[in-house]
């Protein structure tokens, strides 16, 4: 049982896992099982340039942030586990506990988080209900989003990234994943609100 899966290894899913395990050495979130299901391969950063996002040296190629995000996420915030070649097909909810089937698993978790690309291509059974095309982008794109308030589009489940309804820039992204992050961990710490950074 994961207390938070998140399902998407991209620019919003690492983010999100990244400050979920940075308060690890908080007593609310110390005991707490974290996973990401680390699917890339749709990931619209295995063909994305960055000249333009801040802190970033230009020329930065997002398979090198695919890449480094993982080893990052190992490094620093080991507790968190990387589910590695699996694809999510189902979600499903009992009782109030999510069921996460793979290609490969069955995993249950209390919270989850939905952070893959917003293509049509998204085929995660079990989301049909909120899917509709998305606010920010051309319609002859034909992309789509999770319909959602704040991020949240149930009771304890959550949508990070292009899929929330927001714009597909790196920083942006990124961003929504963070802010998923700590609504979680607000709400793990009985509804005080959170931030976590790291000081010299």
């Amino acid at each position: 049982m994961f207390d938070a899966l998140i399902i998407g290894g991209g620019a919003a899913g690492l983010q999100c896992a990244l400050v979920l395990g940075s308060a690890g050495n908080k007593p609310f979130a110390a005991n707490k099982r974290i996973g990401i299901v680390v699917h890339q391969k749709t990931s619209h950063l295995q063909t994305a340039l960055f000249n333009n996002v801040l802190g970033l040296e230009p020329g930065t190629t997002g398979t090198s942030i695919l890449k480094k995000g993982k080893q990052q996420l190992k490094a620093l915030y080991p507790q968190v586990e990387q589910i590695e070649n699996e694809k999510v097909l189902k979600l499903s909810k009992h009782e109030g506990v999510f069921s996460v089937a793979t290609n490969k698993h069955e995993y249950n978790a209390e919270i989850v988080v939905v952070a893959v690309g917003y293509t049509n291509l998204m085929t995660i059974k079990g989301l049909e209900q909120y899917v509709a095309p998305h606010p920010r982008a051309e319609l002859e794109k034909d992309r789509i989003w999770l319909k959602n308030t704040n991020h949240l589009v149930e009771n304890n489940l959550y949508v990070a990234g292009s899929l929330a309804g927001w714009r597909s820039q790196f920083a942006v992204c990124s961003g929504s994943g963070a802010q998923v992050a700590t609504d979680i961990l607000t709400l793990w710490n009985n509804g005080k609100h959170v931030k976590v950074h790291d000081k010299i």
